[in-house]
């Protein structure tokens, strides 16, 4: 508690608890607003509520500010690695060499699936959406490994998040190789996170895939920066199941459901199909941009502005020095990279964007980063629940560790019909 606020309501004045963050953040505590005065609060959407104290992540989106566990994203970007950053946000704290060696142990053991669940992959069909098909074999993992789901201690947590992130990574690959039509591929104790990965996705029983230096680290990166990202959709649906006393792998598979949705985990999709767009219409950038001022037929420009940032995301800073370096290396040019630099300078330099706050967000390059990797678009959204996982399993750790949590139970303000009477079939 930080001080007072009072809210006048029927000519009675009532007093609240104000609270006030590490970083500054005001809030009114209005746990027993209906208690004491009959009224709740009406917020569509959840984007004045705050929901949870958390630990895990920071933002200032005014600033263009990202932290995990208090380190900015810049600094772990430029020393770190997803692994690491995983242990960090799951665990609060930058591991040590023998805690950074052990769980890097742990998820290369914990690597393998159940050949039985390997089966499974022929139970969909060939068609089958990855993401249908990743939420239904996390939630499978649970009963080919029930000891994963007890957790009571760091060394339980510990190997559950390992058993996660890793087979995770198994799940997705094979999904891919499902969908095409090839031979699933076993993974190796011997390659590091996104090399195994990349392994998986791309060899071929005859010729082993070996990804150079460059690709496994824009890999790596992207996944840390995907890491986690505050009380967004998927999380908070990972933690509103997870106050359910639901075990951790249900939770994180209902939060692969939440980022299905083109609003959330495809937006990096929506904005590689209009640069698509852009260069098999043949029309100038400037043009495309008039039309997004001008609103015909709907133009959107996808990419740019975030629910929560309104300056630049400082994530698509980080993407955008990685795009270059992997195009370069691999010696190949993107024609779509050339478009989405000139309409990042096009918007960047209208006041029309400016005014609104429009910048390039993390989805404006990290589509064209997957592109020179040789990710399918089918796939972008896999890969952002892959570097997802480390922030659902933190927040999953966060509200069950929680002695006081209760289980989630919104309020809604009914505007429907009333008291109406039942009319026999044969009167309606």
């Amino acid at each position: 508690m930080s001080g007072i606020a009072r809210l006048e309501l029927d000519g009675k004045v009532y007093e609240l608890d104000t609270f006030v963050g590490t970083e500054g953040e005001r809030s009114i505590d209005i746990s027993k607003l209906r208690d004491t005065t009959g009224y709740i609060t009406l917020d569509d959407g959840y984007g004045n509520t705050g929901s949870c104290r958390s630990a895990i992540t920071y933002i200032d989106g005014d600033a263009g500010i990202l932290r995990y566990r208090g380190i900015p994203i810049e600094e772990l970007a430029g020393r770190s690695s997803f692994v690491e950053t995983a242990w960090l946000v799951i665990f609060g704290k930058l591991p040590t060499v023998e805690d950074r060696d052990r769980f890097a142990s742990l998820l290369g053991e914990s690597a393998m699936i159940d050949e039985v669940m390997r089966k499974h992959f022929n139970a969909f069909p060939q068609t089958a959406p990855p993401m249908a098909i990743l939420s239904a074999m996390i939630n499978t993992l649970s009963a080919h490994d029930a000891g994963a789901t007890q957790i009571d201690d760091d060394e339980s947590m510990e190997r559950a998040a390992a058993v996660l992130i890793s087979k995770v990574r198994t799940i997705a690959a094979a999904s891919y190789k499902a969908s095409i039509g090839e031979p699933l591929v076993y993974p190796r104790y011997d390659l590091k996170y996104a090399e195994n990965f990349l392994h998986m996705m791309f060899s071929v029983p005859y010729r082993n895939y070996e990804p150079s230096p460059e690709v496994a680290a824009a890999l790596n990166l992207f996944l840390m920066l995907h890491a986690d990202h505050e009380q967004n959709c998927s999380t908070s649906t990972v933690r509103m199941v997870g106050s359910s006393k639901a075990n951790l792998f249900a939770s994180c598979a209902a939060g692969v459901c939440a980022l299905w949705g083109p609003l959330h985990g495809g937006a990096n999709v929506a904005a590689v199909q209009m640069l698509q767009d852009i260069q098999e219409s043949g029309i100038p950038v400037s043009e495309f941009v008039n039309k997004v001022k001008n609103r015909d037929a709907g133009v959107k420009l996808m990419g740019f502005g975030h629910r929560v940032y309104k300056n630049f995301d400082p994530r698509s800073r980080i993407l955008k020095k990685s795009v270059d370096d992997v195009l370069n290396q691999l010696e190949k040019s993107d024609p779509l990279l050339d478009i989405a630099r000139e309409l990042e300078d096009a918007a960047l330099n209208d006041d029309y964007f400016v005014e609104r706050k429009l910048y390039p967000n993390v989805d404006f390059y990290s589509g064209i980063l997957l592109r020179a990797i040789g990710i399918p678009m089918e796939m972008f959204t896999v890969m952002f629940a892959i570097g997802r996982m480390p922030g659902w399993i933190a927040n999953w750790k966060e509200i069950n560790e929680n002695p006081k949590s209760r289980i989630y139970r919104p309020r809604q303000i009914y505007v429907g019909p009333t008291d109406v009477e039942w009319e026999p079939r044969e009167e309606r």
